[in-house]
């Protein structure tokens, strides 16, 4: 991380606004001399839009990238212990949802930052990875799961903890991942009914309707085989590694190992156990608990709740809440058998 230069720091800070006003909300961002009236259910797509722009336009050496918020004083989170970690862009919103900002931040800031996630640089790239030839015999029979796989899952659960709205349900959230992963260079995806069938949501018309609303995807017809849809939201576009990589990371997603999710269980407890297993190594595993809560899109009591209900299906053998640290850390059996019991509530 870079704290001090014999050179002037670089400003990577972007701020948007959303102004209610007649016949739309306004788009506001001081390095724009226009302000766009917006459709109020595509606003918020909008405005990470925008700010995943600038990000891009502005994009610098990592080596010149400095914490913005140790720059300003630090009074954008309260007193911890100081600036540690790499430089990461830190994504945050207001309780309203009106004003968002994307700025550098050092890990420790940005962790202690309320209302915010960090956008994987995976989601700000400059466009796709174009195919390289000839790829070699080995790379040709790598494993088609791995520590890689795991991070695309664990960083896109990161920015979908942002990018959707709080009130998006987990079985909306696995689709959105899904499409996420599995969209090509043009944002487009097509999910054939079997497949939708073995993830529990076939004939789920109204999971849809939860990713149009705010503008994330649009399905041009409802009645297509297989179902298609678009997505709206261009940081989601432009992402890399390139699509086949990026479906190892989906196929990961339906299977996660190191745990074994059978695909009966609610989708509150598969969307649960998923976030644990990108959060898991080595048998073990833990993260803190806002970021946990964001991901599963769930209360802190009831994310709890549904700790214990893993514990019950054996998925997890056992969990515990630090509160001087604020986080949650979780033991996985040595192997996850496969357990076809919904457990009861």
């Amino acid at each position: 991380m870079r704290l001090a230069s014999t050179h002037a720091a670089v400003q990577r800070i972007w701020t948007v606004h959303l102004r209610p006003q007649t016949g739309g909300p306004a788009l506001a961002c001081p390095r724009c001399a226009h302000s766009p009236v917006l459709p109020a259910a595509s606003a918020r797509s909008a405005a990470l839009t925008h700010l995943a722009r600038h990000a891009r336009a502005d994009a610098l050496p990592g080596h010149l990238r400095t914490c913005q918020c140790r720059t300003r004083g630090c009074h954008w989170h309260p007193r911890h212990r100081g600036c540690a970690g790499p430089v990461l862009l830190a994504l945050t919103c207001d309780r309203s949802g009106r004003a968002w900002r994307l700025a550098d931040a050092c890990a420790a800031c940005a962790a202690a930052m309320s209302h915010t996630a960090v956008v994987p640089p995976t989601l700000l790239g400059p466009g796709p990875a174009r195919p390289v030839p000839g790829p070699s015999r080995s790379a040709r029979s790598a494993p088609p799961f791995g520590p890689a796989e795991q991070q695309r899952v664990r960083e896109m659960l990161t920015y979908l903890a942002t990018a959707l709205p709080r009130f998006a349900s987990p079985a909306a959230r696995l689709l959105a991942l899904q499409c996420a992963l599995r969209a090509d260079r043009q944002g487009q995806v097509r999910l054939p009914h079997g497949f939708l069938r073995g993830m529990r949501l076939h004939g789920r018309a109204e999971l849809w309707l939860e990713l149009e609303h705010p503008g994330w995807l649009h399905r041009p017809s409802r009645r297509c085989s297989p179902v298609q849809a678009q997505l709206l939201d261009a940081a989601a576009l432009h992402q890399a590694p390139g699509r086949t990589a990026r479906i190892r990371a989906a196929q990961w997603a339906l299977h996660p190992t190191p745990l074994t999710v059978p695909p009966a269980l609610p989708s509150a407890l598969r969307l649960a156990a998923l976030v644990l297993a990108a959060h898991s190594t080595a048998g073990a595993g833990g993260g803190e608990l806002e970021t946990l809560t964001r991901q599963c899109g769930q209360p802190p009591q009831q994310l709890e709740d549904l700790l214990d209900q893993l514990v019950r299906a054996r998925l997890v053998t056992a969990w515990h809440h630090h509160h001087d640290s604020d986080e949650t850390r979780w033991k996985l059996p040595a192997h996850s058998p496969p357990n076809r019991a919904t457990p009861q509530r």
